[in-house]
């Protein structure tokens, strides 16, 4: 089967990190252009190229019926398999295939070239040297979030040699999870081991083929190309199940010993910080046969991972939407807001394990968490606040308002500006005066803006202008830094002269 581009590329900067082999020799061994090289060495995704037409148009659509003809034959006699010829000849028999001969030869001969190698029933004992493998798997568990009893799907990496493993929940097992657990892994492991082995998980395998051969999917390889590794695949089912024990057991271990009962959290975040604590305490364990602790052992494996690379490897998958005119956008059956001014333009969004972020450019303009249930709704007041200065009337039922206050954004004293506003100028009127003061917030820190809310309302004021200026008032009275605020500048005033008063007053006494 022929390597796609991402393949080669990892074998050039294996080449050229492990062997120091040079551009012009790295081109001569793969048979490539030193411009490719270069492309290689610079990144490990190769650049945008236009889509090859099909090598064989003819032989696609029997290509699932050959593989079920030679999967057949390994239940038949030895001397009884097809040959090509023979496969040619019911192609062309039993279903009028236009096909040619030579063609149907090259296919029968690449796929028996991966032939899976026969089971062996005997376990073979197995030692694992420092640094040289981890195993990675999903396992599922269950916890409360609020008052609701969820089901989280726990990624594990798991060092062969020391037993240490890094263990982190998320709402599923999207590829990008799969990258952000991986990299995150690395890092809290401080270096990479060699080789890793897998099961035939999604994330990194698109289609399994015969044997051990799997097509993998280009983020994977990608990722193995930027850290080094090399990548394992087990036996798929049962069968195979034996080859990553270690992690199999891990997932169950770290379950029954840390999840039970039932971790209460509020969010996720709040669940990996215990994982991160309990992984921690599993460093002082021992494991059966070995001689120190799993701290112990790991300091000493540490020495032969191989060390991280200068530059992380970008965990979250780039996509492009387009946004609504809720002024959304939909990344996998959720929506999340954006501001008002890009509706109906495409938009930039990278879609990481746990969050959503909208770029215009270099500079995100909407970060969100990631939703968990599909058809959820994720708004920000802020993307709504020009739309609502000319429509006030939408505030009071706007869903973006429900979820400032299900977060705190907006609180009891915004409450009280808004109903005071509202009985003094009427509702249109009040509902723009709020929305001016919120739109203080994009410039001047929260608790200012609420010290000058509470000041204004204290003087019986619901000018906007004197929340601004109270606002200001109380940093100069704090003694700290100015804030920047190019909006406050056309309420400064310079210090009055009083001189002429005084004169007057002399002269009429």
């Amino acid at each position: 089967m022929a390597r796609s581009r991402v393949e080669l590329f990892e074998e050039i900067r294996k080449a050229h990190d492990r062997e120091e082999l040079g551009i012009r020799a790295l081109a001569n061994r793969f048979g490539v252009h030193r411009r490719a090289v270069r492309q290689a060495l610079a990144s490990p995704m190769p650049p945008p190229r236009r889509p090859v037409a099909r090598s064989s148009p003819s032989l696609d659509p029997w290509k699932a019926t050959i593989d079920g003809w030679l999967a057949a034959d390994e239940d038949a006699p030895r001397k009884q398999h097809h040959t090509a010829r023979r496969v040619f000849q019911r192609l062309v028999e039993e279903h009028g295939a236009e096909v040619g001969e030579s063609t149907v030869r090259r296919y029968v001969a690449a796929a028996r070239a991966h032939r899976p190698v026969a089971l062996v029933s005997v376990k073979v004992p197995q030692s694992h040297p420092a640094g040289e493998e981890a195993e990675v798997d999903f396992g599922q568990i269950s916890f409360r979030l609020g008052r609701e009893q969820v089901v989280g799907r726990m990624f594990v990496m798991r060092l062969s040699a020391s037993g240490k493993a890094f263990h982190r929940v998320y709402a599923n097992e999207a590829q990008e999870v799969f990258i952000d657990g991986h990299v995150r892994a690395f890092e809290h492991f401080g270096g990479v081991p060699v080789r890793i082995r897998y099961d035939n998980l999604k994330p990194a395998v698109t289609r399994v083929l015969k044997g051990r051969d799997r097509k993998e999917s280009e983020r994977f390889v990608a990722l193995r190309s930027h850290y080094g590794f090399d990548s394992f695949f087990c036996i798929p089912g049962q069968e195979g199940a034996h080859e990553k024990g270690g992690v199999e057991g891990e997932v169950g271990r770290f379950r029954r010993r840390h999840l039970v009962p039932l971790p209460v959290v509020e969010t996720l975040a709040e669940l990996n910080e215990y994982i991160t604590l309990a992984d921690e305490k599993d460093d002082a364990r021992h494991i059966f046969g070995h001689r120190h602790s799993v701290g112990e052992d790991f300091a000493g494996e540490l020495e032969a991972l191989r060390s991280l690379p200068e530059e992380r490897f970008e965990m979250m998958l780039a996509l492009e939407c387009r946004v609504d005119h809720k002024s959304r956008i939909c990344v996998r059956q959720c929506f999340y807001s954006v501001p008002a001014r890009y509706v109906g333009r495409r938009i930039d969004v990278f879609l990481g394990a746990e969050y959503v972020e909208a770029r215009d450019g270099d500079r995100v303009v909407a970060r969100h968490e990631r939703g968990i249930e599909k058809g959820s709704e994720h708004l920000c007041l802020d993307h709504y606040l020009e739309v609502l200065e000319k429509k006030p009337g939408a505030l009071a039922g706007a869903t973006a308002l429900q979820a400032a206050r299900a977060s705190g954004s907006f609180g009891p004293l915004h409450e009280r500006f808004w109903r005071a506003a509202r009985r003094k100028l009427g509702d249109a009127d009040g509902t723009r005066a709020l929305v001016e003061v919120l739109l203080a917030h994009r410039h001047i820190e929260r608790e200012l803006v609420l010290v000058g809310i509470e000041r204004a309302l204290a003087v019986g004021s619901v000018d906007p202008a004197v929340v601004l200026v109270e606002a200001r008032r109380s940093t100069e009275i704090a003694e700290k830094t100015p804030v920047p605020i190019g909006s406050l500048r056309r309420f400064d005033r310079p210090v009055p002269v009083l001189s002429p008063y005084d004169e007057l007053l002399e002269a009429s006494s």
